[in-house]
């Protein structure tokens, strides 16, 4: 009896926690984290602090959340056949991925500075990027529910672990792809780094700076993977915790396949009862056993578990992929059913321009791509809020898409002077872009609400 009572509480926290989430998580770094104004007066080592501590408000916001069971599960006491799991080289192993991150990070920065491409975009466009990142978490996610050991024969790991080969290797690997994975996760702080290096080609101050930016983002995971070792390797404890971590990664996995597959997306559209859907799938999947049981068991409880499985990462990604978009979309702002939604949106770029012209309103822009996290804060945050809905009703508001990279959307970034994702460029009714206001990563509604009432 105690037994079912846990579960049915474990369950209803599990449902509501995913419900209320998305609004409780906080934003990245904001504009006021300038490092290219600091660049620009001389001042070297603030402009150093100004990144890393960027960095580390970046490592804070939900999309970098799903490296946590990668650090966790492949760095968190790694060690060679029969070493006893120990803290220095935890550090060791942890640091080593940090500087993968930081080396996939500068990479994609210096090629975005020289190319004026978006950041990471020629990266998470690439369908056979995406992809097989979505089955490389699918198989971390197999390996943390007991499918498999990520661990190397026995003989071999020995040898290579009296060197530190296969540790640091794999550690520095993991890295480089936890770098991709924190890609849509950059925000002002790092555009206003990839701006100064173009305008001014300092290839090794961007580099550096970049560096310190990786490392900002990488603290946290530091500490994880340092200290993670003292959980222990086995017991049900453990299993659970390593439960949860192969559903997150589950999800992330379903998240970059919907980007990839066509229609997925649309399989599950947002609305009202997206939340309250979410929220019953991961309770009742909890209940049948996500978490709690085993797939070593009989077959009974391989198939409640399975079934648990694959309805939490359902509901997480029915709440924290599919659904963060269409809650901003209202096409028609006199309709009822659009008291509670977002922005009456057009998503024909040259159509809005026309209308604007000829109503003589003003236009934002709102560019933003379904893997960039910071688009789906600004869509589910800010968009919705009331103040927002009537402040934007003067204006022709347009969205566009850049989940696809083509030769007509650089040509699009190009001529509104986009360098990263999300941006909202505003035009005023004669028809100027304006440089001020801007809005480069996550704002809340009254940021945006002050932008929109400087344009006229």
């Amino acid at each position: 009896m105690k037994r079912t009572a846990l579960l049915l509480g474990l369950s209803s926290a599990g449902g509501l926690l995913v419900a209320a989430a998305p609004d409780l998580m906080p934003g990245g770094p904001s504009t006021s984290l300038d490092a290219a104004a600091v660049l620009a007066s001389g001042r070297l080592w603030a402009a150093t602090g100004i990144v890393f501590v960027g960095g580390l408000l970046t490592a804070l916001t939900p999309c970098v959340y799903p490296l946590i069971p990668i650090t966790v599960g492949i760095l968190g006491g790694r060690t060679g056949a029969g070493a006893r799991p120990n803290r220095r080289r935890s550090a060791l192993l942890t640091s080593v991925y940090i500087l993968g991150m930081a080396t996939m990070f500068v990479a994609l920065g210096l090629v975005a500075a020289r190319s004026g491409k978006v950041f990471g975009v020629k990266t998470l466009s690439n369908p056979w990027v995406v992809g097989g990142l979505a089955l490389f978490f699918t198989i971390m996610a197999a390996s943390m529910f007991g499918a498999f050991d990520l661990a190397l024969p026995p003989a071999l790991a020995a040898r290579l672990d009296k060197v530190g080969g296969a540790g640091v290797s794999g550690a520095f690997g993991m890295g480089l792809v936890a770098g991709i994975v924190a890609a849509p996760c950059t925000g002002p702080v790092l555009l206003s780094i990839l701006a100064y290096i173009g305008a001014h080609q300092s290839m090794v101050l961007g580099a550096t700076l970049l560096f310190f930016y990786a490392l900002g983002i990488g603290v946290p995971f530091f500490l994880i993977g340092v200290f993670s070792f003292s959980l222990g390797k086995s017991g049900p404890w453990m299993d659970a915790v390593k439960s949860l971590f192969g559903i997150a990664l589950l999800a992330l996995a379903a998240g970059y396949l919907r980007d990839v597959v066509p229609g997925l997306k649309e399989a599950l559209p947002g609305g009202p009862w997206a939340v309250a859907a979410a929220a019953a799938a991961v309770g009742v999947g909890l209940l049948l056993g996500a978490v709690h049981r085993s797939f070593h068991g009989a077959w009974r409880e391989k198939v409640l578990k399975a079934a648990g499985v694959a309805l939490v990462v359902l509901g997480v990604s029915l709440r924290f992929g599919f659904e963060g978009t269409a809650r901003a979309e209202c096409v028609d702002p006199g309709d009822p059913t659009c008291r509670n939604a977002g922005v009456a949106w057009t998503h024909d770029l040259d159509a809005g321009l026309a209308r604007a012209r000829s109503e003589g309103r003003p236009v934002f822009i709102d560019f933003y791509a379904d893997w960039c996290g910071a688009c789906k804060e600004l869509d589910s945050k800010t968009y919705v809020d009331r103040g927002v809905r009537q402040a934007s009703r003067r204006f022709v508001a347009i969205k566009v898409d850049g989940t696809r990279e083509d030769d007509a959307l650089d040509a699009i970034y190009d001529r509104f002077g986009v360098e990263g994702l999300p941006t909202v460029v505003f035009i005023d009714s004669r028809g100027n872009v304006l440089k001020e206001p801007r809005v480069a990563g996550f704002v809340p509604p009254a940021v945006m609400i002050a932008d929109f009432a400087r344009v006229r």
